[in-house]
């Protein structure tokens, strides 16, 4: 009996089967998170990052799998969304890189092409953690090349794919342990499996079920790599072309130099090969980055950003050339320098449009703008440096992703992780000063202030060994949940109690949509009595999902 093969045409359906399967499950990956709180979002970022990848296959004139496959690359990179997005597009540009060439696709190739997916999110993260997504798709892929081995066909890897991966992600608390605690697997890793539930439903001429998931495997998801955003310790963010006059550069060049560079630094990236490199590294030392790579080549695109804080994500040199992004609306520059943030609200975003703001894009918990949202907003602003600010720290990664995507405007992220960060950062733009000097000031304001949130718990859990209930008053200190109660009152004094110290002289309030003016008048009058030393300053920021956001300075 002959092999079972995937043509193009049947690559297509597997996208648009898998993007139609995680769409009607989005909800319930959404309402699996670690922390109780209403912002889990991993299933509405992978779910939209995946159908702009469906939109973008079906719109193409593509009948190889690898022209399938490239047009799903190169959707997903300009939909992700979030961490789990953009770690999701970067699954789809190996997955892509995997059946470069091919007009079919096989046991072998499927194999291949799941082996090149893992590798490029690995790349991806700065600093891989197991027990998420990448744990999921890594023996996902080492199950494809078992299966492959022993000379299945594309039906039989794809079982094997799906077998792994269910197993694996029963594994995923043993490997993280806030996710055994919380009694949850990881929700990235879940929706992966949910994609390639899809691939083999469409295999199999089955239709998308009305009905969402049900079993999970008597756990339910969790999104840990939304935790990988972390402080780095290099200041200095380096990124150049190396170009060979002869093509000669290899992939043993471009190892030698990551070994290089990853001595001095970390967020390593050289990728390419033949007449051009593209490098990108965090170090303290970029004169010496420069040295190193100048060993191999001339430099061109050279810049070098001052950014305390920055994820790496890799994209293929040749994308901005084969995107409309730069293309559509764009505004020619008639000013140095600009700002877009990212804000939910409509109070708060008027706030940023009195400190003089070019560009608010509409975003937050469980709304996370595009890669493509961003970089149109930049390209709206007409300026030749922009400045964007994501005030979530899980959008600072497709932030920089937009940034690479740039050709013709310079785009600095400040990695802001609230919106108190952001607005204090804005407040310290100079448009007098040049880019390196307000990218200095901005960053350095970022820690000068202490963001403070209350929400509410969406579910009954265990956290630092403490219990949850759903509908307890929950607080944060600058992401970290420090406390639960009964009361929004009381939970926003025990959490300014936590924070504000003697150093501290300003105490910002920002009441939600869900909150009544009175009411808010009331807690400022408390908060004003409790910290007479501090200037208490209230504002109407309509944000939802937080009945309040403090920033103390």
């Amino acid at each position: 009996m002959s092999k079972i093969v995937v043509t193009g045409p049947m690559l297509r359906d597997m996208v648009c089967v898998a993007a139609a399967f995680l769409e009607k499950n989005k909800k319930a990956i959404d309402a699996l998170n670690v922390f109780p709180v209403p912002d889990g979002d991993t299933g509405i970022n992978m779910s939209l990052t995946l159908q702009t990848a469906a939109k973008e296959v079906r719109e193409a004139k593509s009948e190889t799998v690898a022209q399938v496959a490239d047009a799903m690359a190169l959707g997903s990179l300009k939909g992700a969304r979030g961490n789990s997005g953009v770690i999701l597009s970067q699954i789809c540009r190996g997955f892509s890189k995997g059946l470069a060439g091919k007009t079919e696709m096989d046991g072998r190739a499927l194999a291949d092409a799941m082996q090149a997916g893992s590798d490029a999110a690995y790349k991806a993260v700065m600093k891989p953690k197991e027990g998420t997504i990448l744990t999921v798709v890594r023996m996902m892929a080492k199950a494809a090349r078992q299966a492959a081995d022993q000379n299945k066909d594309v039906l039989e890897v794809l079982d094997a794919i799906l077998a792994q991966g269910e197993v694996t992600l029963q594994q995923t608390p043993e490997l993280l342990p806030v996710l055994k605690e919380a009694g949850v697997v990881d929700s990235g890793g879940t929706g992966l499996l949910v994609i390639f539930k899809g691939f083999k439903m469409s295999l199999d001429g089955e239709e998308v079920p009305e009905e969402e998931i049900k079993d999970l495997g008597g756990f339910v998801a969790a999104q840990p790599e939304e935790e990988i955003n972390q402080d780095i310790e290099f200041g200095y963010c380096n990124e150049c072309f190396i170009k060979s006059a002869d093509a000669s550069l290899t992939e043993k060049d471009a190892q030698r130099l990551r070994g290089m560079l990853e001595k001095i630094g970390d967020c390593v990236l050289v990728v390419g090969g033949g007449p051009m490199l593209k490098v990108h590294v965090h170090s303290n030392e970029p004169g010496k980055v420069l040295q190193y790579c100048q060993r191999f080549g001339m430099l061109s695109g050279i810049k070098v950003d001052n950014m305390r804080e920055q994820h790496r994500n890799i994209l293929d040199e040749d994308v901005p050339d084969n995107t409309n992004t730069q293309e559509a609306k764009k505004v020619e520059p008639t000013k140095e320098l600009g700002i877009v943030v990212v804000a939910a609200g409509e109070g708060i975003s008027e706030i940023f449009r009195e400190l003089g703001v070019d560009r608010v894009i509409a975003g937050g918990q469980s709304m996370n703008p595009s890669i493509e949202d961003i970089a149109q907003a930049v390209l709206e602003v007409g300026a030749k440096t922009v400045f964007v600010f994501p005030n979530n720290k899980n959008i600072i990664l497709a932030a920089e992703q937009a940034a690479q995507m740039m050709e013709d405007v310079r785009v600095i992220v400040i990695p802001s992780r609230s919106i108190p960060q952001g607005i204090t950062s804005v407040i310290a733009f100079d448009p007098d000063a040049s880019a390196e000097e307000n990218e200095q000031a901005m960053n350095d304001a970022l820690p000068t202030v202490q963001s403070c949130l209350v929400t509410y718990a969406v579910r009954d859990t265990t956290l630092n060994g403490n219990a949850i209930k759903q509908g307890d008053i929950l607080g944060m200190i600058n992401g970290d949940l420090v406390l639960s109660g009964s009361s929004q009152e009381d939970v926003s004094l025990s959490l300014l109690q936590k924070t504000v110290t003697e150093e501290h002289e300003t105490i910002s309030i920002f009441y939600g949509e869900e909150v009544t003016k009175e009411k808010a008048d009331a807690l400022c009058a408390q908060v004003e009595k409790s910290f007479p030393d501090c200037e208490v300053q209230m504002y109407a920021g309509g944000q939802p999902l937080y009945y309040y956001i403090f920033g103390v300075e």
